[in-house]
């Protein structure tokens, strides 16, 4: 019984993140293409049968080049989203630091919430809710599908710290999560696991 997270490809590191739209560049489509062959190329080993993805343009677009590879409908959802960083969400560094100096993930309160968006709090209620409705809908199905999710470094980030049992704070250090890294979760011995899988691609 597996679940399989996958951070989305390479975007533009010169603009905020978070809710951004702002989509892949050519690296990232280079790196989601050959995770998808990758994936194509072992099917027997990972038996994927289902594709979700965060509903942001990275995450789309990475999964977009997952599914066509697996020849899977792709379904998309928001509650997979990066945290909400709400107005500074896509804009460019230079000009949050001018119009919202020193405004950083791990320079909020745990209850502080981002103009226009979530706090960490928020962000961390919504993620582990989501994660318990997937692991429990995939012990109601006994396994019978693998799932891959296409989603964002910080979500993978709080589900490591679930999974692991450590206490999870905006100024947590991060699990290990690069672009187009994938990350097997597999229940055994009545408990979930994580563990990062090293890919050559």
């Amino acid at each position: 019984m597996s679940i399989y997270l996958v951070r989305h490809g390479k975007d533009d590191e010169g603009f905020r993140g978070g809710w951004s739209q702002r989509g892949l560049i050519a690296e990232g489509i280079e790196q989601s293409q050959k995770l998808g062959q990758y994936l194509k190329a072992h099917n027997n080993l990972y038996n994927i049968q289902r594709v979700v993805s965060s509903d942001l343009s990275r995450a789309v677009e990475t999964a977009t080049e997952i599914a066509s590879e697996l020849r899977l409908p792709l379904e998309t959802s928001s509650n997979w989203r990066e945290m909400n960083n709400g107005l500074i969400a896509g804009m460019a560094h230079e000009l949050v630091e001018e119009q919202y100096p020193g405004l950083y993930f791990s320079t909020l309160r745990m209850d502080e919430e981002f103009p226009g968006g979530e706090s960490p709090i928020d962000f961390f209620t919504r993620i582990q809710a989501t994660f318990k409705k997937l692991c429990e809908e995939q012990l109601l199905n006994k396994g019978e599908e693998n799932i891959l999710i296409v989603t964002h470094g910080g979500v993978i980030n709080i589900i490591y710290h679930i999974l692991n049992g450590v206490e999870w704070s905006n100024k947590s250090k991060a699990y290990p999560s690069t672009y187009t890294s994938l990350h097997h979760i597999q229940y055994d011995a009545g408990k979930w696991e994580i563990t990062m899988e090293t890919l050559s691609v």
